[in-house]
């Protein structure tokens, strides 16, 4: 689809509106899904511990994949633009998929030989009908913590010697910093279209919605680089109660 795009060869219809369905989207039989709290620890000292962190890596990619589809035909009456992100947004995610799913592979393992879980995609059904608050708690919320996380977990993947997979979090930290731009680019243009305050209006969605709580250390860089607002990091390390990164 995305090079069908790119090639002009499909065309768009943003006021189509498709019928809504509560549905999990396609999936494989494999891996069991089970709560957060019983996937089990991922120590760096063992290759089976590597595997598992990146089987865990590559089942967050591959549910971004949906996550992205699913933000580009939910909601419709977006201005094109929107519809032209958020197709590259799952194409680069696919990309992030195949990249970790071959170097699995390469540790013996393929996606599905460990247990996942759906916390993501949890959040992506509770906003289903509000496109305002998918834009602030998927990319914005629990997307952005990755831009978190991927350093030390680049850090402690290349001290173990998987200097392969440390390149493979390069591209996907890159690239990440991209997709949370876009979720705050479409956050603000859809508060600034309704009249509302994006911080407070942030602040009620988190609760309307029970959206995590944000904990640091904070990648501020890299979400400077996604397009927060300084006032913003500075609110995050408040209602976390965090100490922030440099």
């Amino acid at each position: 689809m995305a090079a069908a795009w790119a090639a002009g060869a499909c065309a768009l219809d943003a006021g189509a509106a498709l019928a809504d369905s509560p549905a999990i989207p396609g999936r494989p039989a494999r891996p069991e899904l089970v709560s957060p709290a019983s996937v089990g620890r991922r120590s760096m000292a063992t290759a089976e511990g590597r595997a598992m962190l990146i089987h865990a890596l590559a089942h967050i990619e591959f549910n971004a994949v949906n996550l992205a589809l699913d933000a580009l035909w939910r909601f419709p009456g977006m201005p094109e633009q929107y519809y032209a992100d958020w197709l590259r947004v799952a194409n680069e995610e696919a990309t992030h998929y195949r990249l970790l799913a071959a170097h699995l592979a390469t540790l013996g393992h393929a996606y599905g030989d460990f247990p996942g879980h759906d916390s993501l995609w949890e959040m992506v059904h509770k906003t289903r009908g509000d496109i305002t608050a998918r834009m602030a708690l998927v990319p914005r919320t629990l997307e952005a913590r990755g831009l978190d996380a991927v350093p030390p977990m680049r850090a402690k993947l290349a001290q173990a010697g998987d200097l392969a997979a440390a390149e493979i979090l390069d591209i996907i930290l890159r690239d990440e910093v991209g997709h949370v731009e876009i979720g705050n680019r479409w956050y603000r243009w859809l508060c600034e279209g309704q009249g509302l305050e994006p911080y407070g209006t942030y602040d009620e969605l988190v609760e309307k919605y029970r959206a995590p709580v944000l904990k640091g250390p904070f990648n501020l860089e890299a979400r400077r680089r996604a397009g927060f607002t300084e006032e913003e990091m500075a609110r995050f390390a408040a209602l976390s109660g965090a100490r922030t990164k440099e």
